[in-house]
């Protein structure tokens, strides 16, 4: 015997390896098969001997491949492997069921390439007499002085599966894939099984104990996957009416949840009564029994998530032992779908929140389309990325990006807050940096790290950068708050990243603030914005600029003529890093701002003749646009009012501005003053302080926006 200890270089697997080496029978001169070759030592006993004696039973088998992947020795001759017919020189994948012969050919040849072991995989094996082993097979490369690959697999012992199945189980927080899961491995009982939910836990509604004539049913998983016959419920379908209820009176006999046996067809049929509910519910033409067994969610009362069934061939009934295990999987698994309803309940939720949040139409004077890709199609991806645009009552467009640290619910509550609050401060007349300065103040006071950080998210550290389109100067102001630089391709085709100055994220340390910017920049009809967040071009392997740079260049070959929706997802799959970390979302916005033949505007001093002197050239545009009287009337006595108004309490330079909208007139009057006006009570006898009450009566809607050197009083009119 060799007694020379392994070197401490070998790998485990190449233990393993050598070990099912010896387990293997070796080359003798009658072939791998002869007798020899199986012989047992002088004074040993026999296997059978030796489990007679009260040794454990063996589950232990083991098959050599060559690199074509035929058998080359195999060892399988424990009783439990019996039909399991591997022939010395037959392909390996002649043991596998149809289904599964691509992906068990792919591990093998990944194994052989790579020479990395794939280990402990749960797999069934095809008997001779049709039926089918479950196996936990692992693939390793052969030991020396064989070449090719060891295939050992392992008798799934009913305790052992029961373990391996629940931790496979557990492993995903989606319903369908949980759903999968069981019946994967319900199937070493029978020969079909499914998972039929009750619809409110497939959409992750709260499920309660319903009167049983309420009850709806969905298939949420089936296998094996083939060819079904006619009518048969497949996965995705819901369950005739009639089944559903039947199935849930039958799961709640003596009003507790219990498993039930139908034991063949004859039994089968008597029970549905229906030949429609025989071909929706038995998987076959042929004589089957099936156990069901309810998902029970343990409360008072216990509350039933669906049903498991699992179908075999009549001639093997199901034993109470077996019954007792298909019970005992379901329910120490029932609270993993439980966990998924759930995580399906938040993602419904966190989704509909994000879709509240998608970018509306811009109005008449943008155009804009939007893309949001989550990390991965769970909830966990779904999380902080937002983009937004919006109207702003004044006339000018909002385009907004933004991104919380994190995913889940927390970080999608505290992006619809700041998304909230910056579209209510921005409508309120608020400049873009001064929109910042207020959402810096409530990131710091809605933080909480603690109970962020464990949720999965921190307000800490957001970002966000905001422009505003004004349609008639076709200006852009913007401001940015630690959030990648906006791209911006003009009419003629340059496109570049707009040069703004950085700045920390939202809620950064009192010492590392700095006063927010705002940044103009010149977007003439036909220019094309880009908003993104960093998901989009952060790849692990290049530089953070060269993925701004691929944007740049993909935003550049937008066409004008491109529809802009087809033109985003072409892009973001142009960008988009194979290997994501992150969402991806990108706003494309088209400026096309207002004729030059719809506005007017003027320059008046602060005299008391200004309010006449604007009416008369107010007058000239009224008439050429053929607005009404009644119309014009209002417009009139409306800048009168609010260039009386800029003059007796503000001064200096006056500004009016007339612009024609789809819908209306809005009339703007700009001054040096920095005070609110205010609708206030107006005594019945006071002659002044009427002015403000003359336009809210005039007006649709009217308001105040400040600006560097003052402030813009608004109002609209109906046409």
């Amino acid at each position: 015997m060799d007694s020379t200890p392994p070197s401490s270089s070998s790998s485990g697997f190449d233990l393993v390896s050598s070990a099912l080496g010896r387990y293997l029978p070796h080359d003798r001169a009658g072939g791998p098969d002869s007798a020899e070759s199986n012989t047992e030592p002088a004074g040993q006993p026999s296997e059978h001997e030796g489990r007679a004696a009260g040794r454990p039973e063996q589950i232990l088998g083991a098959v050599n491949l060559d690199r074509e992947l035929r058998v080359t020795h195999r060892n399988l001759e424990a009783p439990v492997f019996a039909g399991v017919d591997a022939v010395i020189g037959r392909p390996f994948v002649d043991l596998l069921p149809r289904g599964d012969v691509p992906t068990v050919t792919r591990r093998l040849r990944q194994v052989l390439e790579t020479g990395e072991a794939h280990v402990a995989r749960v797999q069934r094996l095809r008997r001779t007499d049709g039926s089918e082993l479950v196996v936990s097979m692992s693939i390793l490369p052969a030991a020396a002085p064989r070449e090719g690959l060891t295939v050992s697999v392992i008798a799934m012992a009913r305790r052992l599966h029961l373990y391996a199945a629940e931790t496979a189980i557990g492993t995903s927080l989606d319903i369908g894939e949980t759903a999968q899961s069981l019946a994967e491995s319900l199937l070493a009982w029978g020969d079909v099984a499914a998972i039929d939910l009750d619809f409110a836990v497939w959409t992750g509604e709260h499920v309660t104990g319903r009167a049983q004539d309420r009850i709806r049913l969905r298939r949420a998983a089936l296998v094996p996957d083939r060819a079904w016959p006619e009518g048969y419920v497949t996965l995705g379908d819901d369950l005739p009416g009639e089944a559903s209820r039947l199935l849930a009176r039958a799961t709640r006999r003596a009003d507790a949840p219990q498993s039930f046996v139908l034991p063949d067809r004859t039994a089968i049929e008597r029970v549905l009564g229906s030949p429609r509910l025989v071909r929706a519910l038995v998987p076959g033409e042929r004589s089957a029994g099936v156990a069901c067994v309810p998902l029970v969610l343990e409360g008072d009362p216990p509350v039933v998530l669906g049903v498991a069934e699992v179908w075999r061939r009549a001639d093997r009934p199901f034993a109470d032992s077996e019954l007792f295990d298909l019970q005992e999987l379901v329910a120490r698994t029932s609270h993993h779908v439980d966990l998924a309803r759930q995580h399906q309940r938040e993602h419904t939720q966190v989704l509909a929140l994000q879709r509240r949040l998608l970018p509306r139409s811009g109005g008449g004077t943008v155009e804009t389309a939007s893309v949001y890709q989550p990390t991965t199609p769970d909830s966990a991806g779904v999380g902080g990325d937002w983009v937004n645009s919006f109207p702003l009552p004044d006339g000018r467009t909002a385009l907004v990006v933004g991104d919380v640290v994190g995913h889940g619910l927390g970080a999608a509550a505290t992006m619809g807050q700041l998304s909230m609050e910056a579209r209510a401060l921005l409508s309120a007349g608020l400049a873009p940096d001064e929109v910042l300065e207020h959402l810096d103040e409530t990131v710091t006071l809605l933080d909480d790290a603690d109970s962020g950080l464990a949720a999965g998210y921190s307000a800490l550290g957001s970002t966000c950068c905001i422009a505003v389109y004004d349609p008639v100067g076709h200006r852009l102001a913007l401001s940015n708050a630690g959030h990648l630089p906006p791209i911006l391709v003009s009419p003629d085709g340059r496109a570049a990243p707009l040069p703004v100055h950085p700045h920390p994220g939202l809620g950064a340390e009192f010492a590392l603030r700095e006063p927010f910017g705002v940044h103009t920049f010149p977007a003439p009809p036909g220019s094309l914005l880009a908003l993104y967040t960093d998901g989009l071009v952060e790849d692990p392997a290049l530089p953070i600029d060269e993925g701004i740079g691929r944007l740049t260049e993909a935003v550049a070959a937008v066409h004008p003529w491109d529809t802009l929706q087809q033109a985003a997802r072409k892009v973001v799959a142009e960008v988009m890093p194979t290997r994501r970390r992150d969402d991806v979302t990108l706003l494309l916005a088209r400026t096309i701002g207002h004729r030059r033949g719809d506005t007017a505007t003027w320059h008046l001093p602060a005299r008391e003749d200004s309010a006449a002197r604007a009416r008369a050239l107010v007058s000239a545009p009224l008439r050429q646009w053929d607005t009404r009287d009644t119309t014009r009337d209002k417009v009139l006595l409306l800048v009168s009012e609010l260039v009386t108004n800029a003059v007796r309490h503000a001064g200096g330079p006056v500004t009016v501005r007339l612009i024609r909208t789809g819908h209306g007139l809005l009339c703007e009057v700009g001054d040096t003053g920095n005070g609110r006006p205010r609708l206030g009570r107006c005594r019945p006898l006071a002659d002044r302080g009427r002015g403000l009450h003359v336009v809210h009566r005039l007006t649709t809607r009217w308001g105040v926006r400040w600006t560097e050197t003052g402030k813009v009083v608004w109002a609209e009119v109906a046409r």
